[in-house]
């Protein structure tokens, strides 16, 4: 007897239940970016490994504890991709993206990686959409994009299941913090040293090694001992240099005039060494302790970093399988979204069986979408068969159409039939289908 190979610890089947589910979100995240103004682009899934170790810091949980790194047949050391910021950086840099003095907005979509435990929402490999802007400093565009993720998750929410109570509608949360730039941010770093030092041997063994690498990131420590420690320790909002208080300022007040609600988190680091000034992550009470779907901020010396010219920069990514997990706790009583087959041609008898998947044919080369009963079988579990998979139309042809040189077309929601010589009915089906995708 052979031994069934499974898949590895960590990573799951999107199956075609579930899939449709998937493309939803990401066709409304591919509309609400390009209303934006944001273009796609497609990174690998394996870049050189220092891309990362530089760019998200060294002693980042994600560089020591959870890459996936190895050495190629030369020797040279790669790493499947943690993130999305790092590739993006590099192919904009190597395709001279950055010579475009109107500045580049992307966006991204696809698969990443990380080695830790699995649990709800936290997979080996996992799923990110994100976007990234280029060369534009100006605080309006911390804004655009927190705008964009909250318009997005609005949408999601409300057509997911219009019935959702109001309350329901607000199960996301915007936390917005500000780290400051380089100089105020090394200040505040030895400040937030000084006070740490007091209790440093009471903190957990992590948050004692971050003490002498990168003190900030002890702020981002999720161990509730940590967090009691921290509540007294001083803020980055307290202690930014002009500049940065006057980006901050105007970031809180656009987001108010937009009417974007948003909560202050001075505690709000990120785990990536990268963020300058606006910082921002979006969470869920519905997710429990893990409860962040996505997150973001401002990075304006990565692409210095990289050697390219310093460029401002701005960037956020979210979780699918998070939002999944959100999404359905919101709406457990809604109706799942389920794949929709346009139509669906039955047929009775042999006779009736080639004509039918003649003008199946024909019916496809107009570019509309249409299922076939490939065995002979009854009308009734023929008509079973277009109802589960939730056929809008439905094509009956039988001897009696057969002979006429019609064909019947039923509205499965209404029931209403109507019938159509053969040849007609291509150019009928196509102005229904061109109709039905407006809605």
């Amino acid at each position: 007897m052979s031994i069934q190979i499974k898949s590895v610890r960590g990573v799951s089947d999107i199956l075609p239940s579930e899939i449709s589910l998937w493309q939803w979100i990401e066709k409304n995240a591919r509309s609400m970016f390009e209303t934006f103004g944001y273009q796609e682009i497609r990174t690998p899934l394996f870049e050189k490994a220092p891309l990362f170790t530089r760019s998200i810091g060294e002693e980042t949980d994600i560089v020591s504890k959870e890459m996936y790194t190895f050495p190629d047949r030369k020797g040279q050391l790669l790493s499947l991709r943690p993130e999305g910021t790092a590739p993006v950086v590099r192919a904009y840099l190597q395709h001279r993206l950055h010579l475009d003095p109107r500045g580049q907005k992307l966006y991204y979509m696809g698969p990443m990686f990380r080695y830790e435990r699995p649990q709800a929402g936290r997979s080996r490999q996992f799923h990110q959409i994100g976007a990234e802007c280029f060369g534009l400093s100006n605080p309006y565009v911390d804004v655009e994009q927190i705008a964009l993720i909250y318009h997005l998750f609005k949408r999601l929410w409300t057509v997911r299941d219009p019935s959702i109570s109001q309350k329901d509608r607000q199960s996301f949360q915007i936390h917005l913090n500000t780290l400051g730039c380089r100089s105020c941010r090394n200040q505040f770093s030895e400040l937030l040293k000084r006070h740490i030092g007091n209790f440093v041997t009471r903190l957990c063994e992590d948050c004692q090694i971050r003490y002498e690498r990168n003190t900030l990131r002890i702020l981002d420590c999720k161990n509730p001992g940590c967090r009691e420690l921290l509540k007294d320790a001083p803020v980055m909002i307290d202690h930014l240099c002009d500049d940065c208080k006057m980006h901050f300022e105007k970031v809180c007040l656009i987001l108010r005039m937009r009417d974007i609600p948003y909560t202050l988190n001075p505690h709000l680091v990120r785990g990536l060494d990268y963020y300058t000034r606006t910082t921002f992550e979006v969470t869920s009470h519905l997710l429990g302790a893990q409860n962040a779907i996505a997150g973001g901020g401002r990075y304006d010396h990565l692409v210095e970093e990289f050697g390219g010219p310093p460029t401002p920069a701005c960037g956020f990514a979210l979780g699918i399988e998070r939002l999944i997990l959100a999404l359905k706790e919101v709406s457990k009583n809604a109706e799942e979204v389920k794949p929709y087959c346009f139509s669906f041609m039955a047929h009775i008898g042999t006779e009736a069986q080639e004509k039918a998947f003649e003008i199946v044919n024909r019916i496809r080369l107009m570019d509309v979408p249409i299922e076939v009963n490939y065995q002979a079988g009854s009308l009734k579990s023929q008509m079973k068969q277009a109802d589960k998979l939730r056929s809008v139309y439905t094509l009956i042809l039988g001897e009696d159409e057969l002979s006429k040189g019609q064909i019947i077309l039923r509205q499965m929601k209404t029931g209403i039939q109507e019938e159509y010589p053969f040849e007609d009915i291509p150019k009928i089906l196509k102005r229904k289908y061109e109709s039905w995708i407006m809605e």
